[in-house]
């Protein structure tokens, strides 16, 4: 009796703790514009499809090329978030970039634009960290913003740190999502 009990106690332990980490690691709040303006694309994929595997853990993991068409005369920078909303224990960040000079077109496959900062992403890596789900297809974001400032925020601050920053700034966004399932997936 007294191993069921504690085995029942364990379990819950686990979950609560699970529960309380997948909340500690919600996003900020930025704030929503609802007629985004902001195109982003990729010539590797098209919104709503499948990342090809060279952008992923599962090959080469190196960042795709997007493009962006659109962005505000009055942007000073622009920043950049890619996270998968699906992971198991909340939204998963993969990449960080800020103060992207707002004129910049496109980011080309495997670099990040001169001048720009990189950020802490969930692997704790200043880098690109390409989709690795443990299970099923998740949907990865692409997220530009466009700010009325540069950012003073250091290399290899977090991604709160970033939201924070941005958080009265922020004057459009614009997005693109795919979509990734391993086939043969490995736990976290």
């Amino acid at each position: 009796m007294k191993k069921i009990f504690w085995l029942v106690f364990i379990v819950v332990l686990v979950l609560v703790f699970y529960n309380y980490l997948g909340r500690t690691r919600q996003k900020q709040k930025l704030p929503v514009i609802s007629n985004k303006m902001i195109q982003v694309s990729s010539p590797a994929f098209t919104d709503n499809q499948m990342i090809p595997k060279n952008y992923t853990c599962d090959d080469l993991n190196i960042n795709p090329p997007l493009s962006f068409k659109n962005v505000p005369v009055a942007a000073k920078s622009l920043a950049l978030i890619v996270d998968d909303p699906d992971a198991p224990m909340g939204t998963w960040t993969h990449w960080l970039v800020w103060n992207i000079d707002p004129k910049t077109a496109e980011i080309k496959e495997n670099s990040v634009p001169v001048g720009a900062v990189l950020g802490k992403n969930d692997s704790g890596e200043n880098k690109y960290d390409g989709p690795c789900p443990p299970g099923g297809t998740h949907r990865y974001f692409f997220r530009v913003y466009a700010l009325d400032t540069i950012l003073s925020l250091a290399q290899g601050s977090s991604r709160k740190n970033l939201e924070s920053a941005m958080s009265d700034h922020v004057i459009d966004q614009g997005e693109l999502m795919s979509r990734y399932s391993r086939q043969s997936p490995t736990p976290y």
